[in-house]
């Protein structure tokens, strides 16, 4: 197997660098000491700059101003994002960029594409459901009246949907397919209402009544939703592998400094064993995302459906992240609950991409499901 990047997905990371070197994660009042939202918005200096680095339109083709990379490119660049908890919707508007391009109509792409690219619009998918336990296209139906279609229900902690200029919804029809659903914030019948995530982002509960919309603003295509929610978990994965990898760098600098009986504590054996565990998490996630990513990206066959290995990437960062989170607060000490070192910060991000998209349970039963379906030699 091999993991050497292109030229090209290279570049993007270290373009990602470039724009996330002077990002502080602790920019916003901290999410332990805020009882609403830590900001009102996005970081919207930082959404420039990945604008003019080109970073918004990687997976877009080049006549709408992309550069036509693919999963991997973008799970590269997640991952230096979530080094330093960057405020801004690049996972969901990029992901849902790419489902419109790959399935949506014409005057959709036309309409929303370069726009997107150039970060004048921001897109966001609310995939999370009703309770967070049920398939989202469950919580929402569609049913077409006339030359149009017609959406009800309820979406919720939809990220960055008071940001988002057009979110995609999923729903089902009576016939049990799924469609995707383009609704502009504040489109007749569509409300929000405040949520915030635990790490002190405001998300939204979208409440869909009698919303109306035009064939035009409905991805009908088969599959275009479950192959738009495997990019956003493998994307869950990435932003989780980034932040364990700068967490566990965090935790080996403070042992390495902090002294107990004359030595550092990064030099007893009890220490080293949990750090090395940890290490071994990563790479695993780091390995399992980039086999989910290539999947995506390559469309290359398997024993399994690409959503095999999206479940097995899922399940390793959702349980390494918090294992590595974890380890990191009791090695950190008293130091980890301290509102002002930022550790406490990416523990809060972390049980949020552990729980975003489904827990590790959840994919587990997927992945079994799978594998009663697709029996293996």
């Amino acid at each position: 197997m091999d993991f050497t990047f292109s030229e090209e997905q290279q570049a993007a990371a270290e373009a990602a660098k470039g724009v996330f070197a002077g990002v502080a994660p602790d920019a916003v009042p901290s999410p332990a000491m805020t009882p609403g939202a830590v900001a009102e918005t996005c970081d919207r200096a930082l959404w420039a700059r990945l604008a003019d680095a080109d970073l918004l339109s990687l997976l877009l083709d080049a006549r709408y101003g992309g550069a036509g990379l693919d999963a991997v490119a973008l799970c590269l660049v997640l991952r230096e994002s979530a080094k330093v908890l960057a405020r801004v919707p690049l996972l969901e508007s990029c992901a849902a960029a790419a489902a419109v391009q790959a399935h949506g109509g014409e005057e959709a792409k036309a309409d929303l594409l370069a726009r997107a690219g150039r970060g004048e619009i921001v897109l966001t998918v609310a995939a999370h459901g009703r309770t967070g336990h049920d398939p989202a296209e469950q919580a929402v139906t569609a049913r077409q009246d006339g030359d149009t279609w017609v959406l009800d229900g309820v979406q919720t902690a939809v990220p960055w949907a008071y940001d988002a200029d057009v979110t995609l919804v999923p729903a089902h029809t009576e016939t049990g397919r799924t469609v995707l659903a383009l609704v502009p914030r504040g489109h007749e019948g569509a409300v929000l209402a405040e949520q915030f995530s635990t790490s002190g982002e405001r998300l939204g509960e979208l409440r869909l009544e009698s919303v109306r919309l035009l064939a035009r603003d409905v991805i009908d295509t088969q599959g275009a939703w479950e192959w738009l929610r495997d990019l956003l978990a493998t994307g869950t994965c990435a932003l989780a592998l980034g932040l364990g990898e700068r967490v566990l760098r965090m935790t080996g600098e403070y042992t390495a400094k902090r002294e107990q009986f004359g030595f550092p504590i990064a030099t007893f054996q009890a220490v080293a064993v949990q750090a090395a565990d940890r290490y071994i998490d990563l790479r695993a996630m780091e390995a399992t995302l980039w086999q989910a990513a290539w999947r995506i990206a390559s469309g290359a066959p398997g024993p399994l459906p690409a959503a095999g290995d999206v479940a097995v990437a899922k399940i390793w960062a959702a349980e390494g992240v918090r294992r590595v989170v974890q380890t990191a607060q009791h090695l950190h000490g008293g130091f980890g609950a301290d509102v002002d070192y930022p550790l406490h910060r990416y523990h809060a991000w972390a049980k949020h991409l552990e729980l975003s998209l489904g827990p590790a349970a959840a994919h587990e039963e997927a992945l079994g499901d799978l594998l009663a379906a697709h029996p293996l030699a």
